[in-house]
């Protein structure tokens, strides 16, 4: 195919050449993965300054994404590439390949540069999801900041750079550019930028920024950062937040406030304990949306509010695709019992020739896990409703999961996302809390917007 690049387009893959280091935070749909690809062919081919290209991407979009990206496009036929994902044999056969460009899955960047025996051979390293480095202790981050100071060029890639915050930024921008401008310990920038927030005595649960501290961020990361919102640059379908209220009864309402109360709940003659916050949090979540786990696994249920609210919605489609965001195994097993019993074709969407088939327009019920479907994959071509029957406390996950369809490409003039409610619980919360912290992203995206105009 023939590839006639946006101005948006032609920016960024100007700046990625431009800059050894860069931060490219481009909302979904904006054509982040072709743009990269296309600086990589020119920094290969036309400036012989990139020999060999590590590309480290989540599984299904390091599979899937990155191979048929490079396949696509007629400019990009000179570039080769392997796939470093499978089983260790599988994974080692890639990078022996003498190859322009080797992609692979984010879970493996420690078994490659601490057990694989491959020597790091890679003078240019792209980063698709940067927000998955957000974690100075995880073993990824760790891994990578050692192979760091031999790679001669960086990208980082995203459109959701600080999902739960600017403290986020952190550990991102330590990957990239080894401290230089958020500095190199956590533990300064912490102290320079934040305020302990919430605590308990000597205990700090949570930080909050000091006043003008985002826009002394923003400053110092500018020059290597641009961001672009598709509403700025794409003529997008509207899209319709809408939330769908379901209430329990008072006999339900009592084992949910039970639970919340006193940490414990009978249901079933099965004694519910939440241990911990981050426990009782997810327990009250699953009664929310009508089920609960026992101690032994096992499936309790408590309402069925949310899938006779899932069933109305898909009835008032009238035969448009739905798309269907589930949160627990519980949550998917309940809703496929009752989509059979309602006689309504369905499939979950964990195989490439599941997408295939829902972008093909052939499922009329389609569910997704927003851990598994949330990056990288193109499905506004099957559908343009999403419910989210169970919520996520994630704002990276909750807005990476709605771009799979209000996104470049979709067809609809509108695109609805529902999100089913169960009034005085849990949801209310998550729902206050993803649109607090959708403040501060937006924040940051505006600081760092690229002024195109201004570029030419």
């Amino acid at each position: 195919m023939k590839y006639c690049p946006h101005d948006y387009q032609e920016y960024t893959t100007d700046f990625i050449i431009r800059n050894p280091v860069s931060a490219v935070f481009l909302e979904m749909g904006l054509g982040k993965t072709v743009s990269t690809l296309t600086a990589i062919n020119e920094l290969c081919f036309d400036c012989f300054s990139v020999r060999r290209v590590l590309v480290i991407a989540p599984l299904r979009v390091a599979r899937d994404t990155w191979p048929a990206e490079i396949q696509k496009w007629d400019h990009l036929r000179d570039l080769t590439f392997s796939v470093a994902v499978g089983t260790e044999d599988e994974r080692l056969d890639a990078l022996n390949r003498n190859t322009d460009i080797c992609v692979i899955n984010r879970e493996n960047v420690q078994w490659l540069i601490e057990e694989s025996g491959f020597g790091f051979d890679f003078d240019m390293v792209v980063i698709d999801e940067l927000s998955s480095f957000k974690n100075n202790q995880a073993k990824r981050f760790r891994a990578l900041l050692k192979a760091r100071p031999a790679v001669k060029r960086i990208v980082g890639l995203t459109g959701t750079p600080s999902s739960n915050g600017l403290m986020d930024l952190w550990a991102e921008f330590r990957v990239l550019d080894l401290g230089k401008r958020l500095g190199r310990y956590i533990s300064n920038y912490r102290a320079e930028y934040f305020v302990p927030d919430k605590r308990n005595g000597m205990v700090v649960f949570s930080y909050r920024p000091k006043p003008g501290a985002e826009e002394a961020i923003y400053e110092k990361i500018g020059d290597i950062t641009i961001s672009m919102k598709s509403t700025d640059h794409l003529k997008m379908p509207e899209c319709v937040y809408n939330e769908i209220p379901v209430r329990m009864d008072e006999k339900e309402r009592a084992k949910y406030d039970a639970m919340k109360t006193d940490l414990v709940v009978s249901l079933h003659d099965e004694e519910i304990d939440a241990g911990n916050a981050a426990a009782l949090a997810g327990k009250l979540s699953q009664m929310a949306n009508g089920a609960v786990y026992s101690e032994d696994k096992k499936v309790l249920p408590l309402h069925e509010r949310k899938l006779d609210a899932l069933e109305d919605v898909i009835e008032a489609a009238n035969g448009k695709p739905v798309l269907i965001a589930y949160w627990f195994k519980h949550d998917l097993a309940r809703i496929s019992e009752r989509l059979k019993t309602r006689h309504i074709p369905f499939e979950v969407l964990e195989s490439p020739e599941s997408i295939r088939r829902w972008n093909a327009g052939e499922i009329p019920a389609a569910l997704i896990h927003p851990a598994s479907a949330g990056h990288g994959l193109n499905l506004q071509a099957g559908g343009s409703t999403l419910v989210w029957f169970g919520l996520t406390w994630s704002l990276e996950l909750y807005q990476q999961t709605n771009g799979r369809l209000w996104r470049q490409g979709q067809k609809a003039d509108t695109v609805v996302i529902h999100h089913i409610i169960c009034e005085k619980a849990i949801d209310e919360r998550i729902m206050t809390a993803l649109r607090k912290k959708e403040k501060t992203q937006t924040a940051l995206i505006d600081a760092v917007k690229a002024d195109l105009e201004g570029s030419k």
